[in-house]
């Protein structure tokens, strides 16, 4: 078996458990937009491809703790020793672990800056859908004040002019997406009839 056939019949599977933001089109999306800028980046492709499989495996054990679990089941992955070094199973373990939007700190090496860009999906009309519906998961009887409320504060905290969302490479498309994004935070009303329209 290859390391391509492995990682799509043993390990993309797993995705099918998770949430659905976070399902095996999620993935996929990942690893395309991983081994792009790989190539751009003069990086080790199937490097890039392992670690945007295995990116967010640890929502299996919790969400808030996802990208070390995430790191350990790789490295933990028996059957990648077939395929890499040691050394190459550390970088990626890093390169999982440095992937999360919150994190405060620059990815450790090019492959933790490639992975967390590629998983930074900025088009505005989903990740304005997932912070609704996140809104309806904690409270499912909520108005729909109360869920635009709770996503305007969540989107101005993460992608806004001062969000703790970091573009590592900044590649066209998220820079694209992020300007959209922040265009829209910047009229309320007009955010807030989109909102509406996505949750109809």
């Amino acid at each position: 078996m290859s390391l391509d056939e492995y990682i799509h019949s043993q390990i993309l599977p797993r995705y099918a458990a998770f949430d659905k933001g976070h399902q095996r089109d999620h993935a996929d999306a990942v690893i395309a937009e991983s081994l792009k800028l790989a190539k751009e980046h003069g990086a080790d492709e199937q490097m890039a491809l392992v670690i945007a499989a295995y990116h967010d495996l640890g929502l299996a054990v919790d969400r808030e703790s996802h990208h070390i679990h995430s790191g350990e089941i790789l490295l933990a992955d028996r059957r990648l020793r077939e395929w890499f070094t040691e050394e190459q199973l550390l970088i990626m373990r890093d390169a999982v672990e440095d992937h999360r939007a919150s994190s405060k700190r620059p990815p450790r090496t090019i492959y933790g800056a490639i992975v967390a860009e590629a998983d930074r999906q900025l088009e505005p009309e989903t990740i304005i859908r997932r912070a609704l519906f996140f809104g309806l998961q904690e409270k499912p009887d909520a108005d729909f004040d109360w869920l635009f409320e709770r996503a305007y504060v969540h989107l101005v905290e993460k992608y806004g002019e001062n969000g703790y969302m970091k573009l590592w490479l900044q590649s066209e498309r998220n820079v694209r997406a992020l300007q959209t994004i922040r265009a829209m935070l910047q009229d309320k009303e007009q955010l807030r009839e989109f909102s509406r329209k996505l949750l109809t």
